[in-house]
């Protein structure tokens, strides 16, 4: 890396502001939840979509511009059938009861993930929901469902292999840049924080692409109990890092004190 790189770079990073611009959620812990309280374990998912609004609440308020959350990962479908048709009429009843809120707040709706299996009344629900809300630019709110980072980069990559068969594209010139367009998230910026509720410590499939250089945030918290004070913990966290994306902590004080 030259130095002009390496200079630019770092000015970039000193200057972050201490606000992500992009969160990334895994929503963990709901079902452990309800069974702490002997209740079935779509209680837990029921009370977690309550604290989704929390979230999407303190975003705006903070100016985060990008909330990714993992609903429904790919491997969710080896779950037992009647807890995953609850997690769909869930999904359903969610739609239909919190999009025109989020409209009228200015949130941009959008999922990311292979819907069609989901049947023609959720796909065509969440179409609708992303046209009426795809002009809104308070916040976006983005819903992994039926999901997997593996699935993601093979699907762009399927996309390039492709377009080398029709001859629009070299193999030999293709770079990480010509693979990101075609990506779920292409057009966003990379998460700056990712936080999983429930006390896992892995990122379970979830943008294996875009988390390469992204802050993680574990905590034992269960989600349906992880509040506003629980997200501001974890802002502070993120507040507190350096972000150096390879270069060393004196590069980036030399940038910031240039």
């Amino acid at each position: 890396m030259d130095n002009t790189r390496i200079t630019d770079l770092a000015v970039v990073v000193a200057n972050q502001s201490d606000i992500p611009r992009h969160v990334a959620v895994i929503m963990d812990g709901n079902g452990r939840w309800a069974k702490n309280r002997n209740l079935p374990r779509v209680a837990g998912h029921r009370k977690g979509v309550e604290h989704v609004r929390d979230m999407v609440t303190v975003c705006g308020e903070k100016g985060i511009k990008y909330l990714t959350l993992f609903a429904f990962s790919s491997e969710n479908w080896r779950r037992p059938p009647q807890e995953v048709r609850l997690l769909m009429d869930l999904f359903l009843n969610a739609l239909e009861n919190e999009i025109i809120k989020l409209h009228k707040n200015k949130v941009r709706f959008r999922t990311i993930g292979d819907i069609e299996r989901f049947g023609k009344k959720i796909t065509d629900l969440i179409h609708q929901s992303e046209t009426l809300t795809q002009k809104n630019d308070a916040l976006t709110l983005t819903v992994a469902v039926n999901y997997g980072g593996r699935w993601d980069i093979a699907r762009a990559c399927a996309e390039l292999a492709q377009r080398a068969v029709r001859g629009e594209i070299d193999p030999k010139t293709i770079r990480e840049e010509n693979i990101e367009p075609f990506l779920s998230l292409a057009g966003y910026p990379e998460p700056d924080l990712f936080i999983r509720t429930g006390g896992e410590q892995r990122i379970s499939n979830f943008l294996l692409w875009q988390l390469a250089y992204t802050e993680m945030y574990f905590t034992p918290v269960l989600w349906p109990d992880f509040d506003r004070a629980h997200f501001e913990q974890a802002l502070v966290s993120y507040a507190g890092r350096q972000r150096r994306f390879g270069l060393t902590g004196e590069q980036i004080e030399a940038a910031r004190h240039a």
